[in-house]
């Protein structure tokens, strides 16, 4: 287990941690994290959920396992709603225009490898 910290920045992301609890899979990458916090003894919503985050990433080629788990894209999407989400209300700014044009950038760079993937024949695969 390996524990990241690099989002560590203000108070809020100060009293998160984010921990990789799998090794790497076939393509170098983990699956499996959990970013907890101590502070929330329920969640937001009122649930009886405590300050606990189980991410688990797509493991293995769709083809051979079906769909498992999120991918970076589906992660990416959320985290360019929020941002556009900002940027049309009272929180917009050049920090937050700067970091959206970077993630739909990197969607951009995701779906262009798919896509392709895709036309190459092995989307789904462990094929290069």
């Amino acid at each position: 287990m390996r524990t990241i910290n690099e989002h560590k920045v203000n108070p809020a992301n100060d009293k998160l941690t984010i921990q990789v609890l799998d090794e790497p899979g076939a393509g170098g990458a983990n699956h499996h994290y959990m970013i907890t916090t101590p502070d929330w003894t329920r969640a937001p919503d009122g649930s009886g959920a405590k300050g606990v985050w189980d991410i688990n990433f797509q493991n293995g080629p769709i083809n051979e396992n079906g769909v498992n788990g999120v991918t970076q894209e589906s992660l990416l999407a959320i985290v360019a709603d929020r941002l556009r989400s900002f940027q049309a209300g009272q929180f917009a700014c050049r920090e937050n225009a700067l970091a959206l044009t970077k993630i739909e950038e990197a969607q951009h760079w995701l779906h262009s490898r798919t896509l392709a993937r895709m036309q190459r024949g092995v989307e789904g695969t462990h094929k290069v």
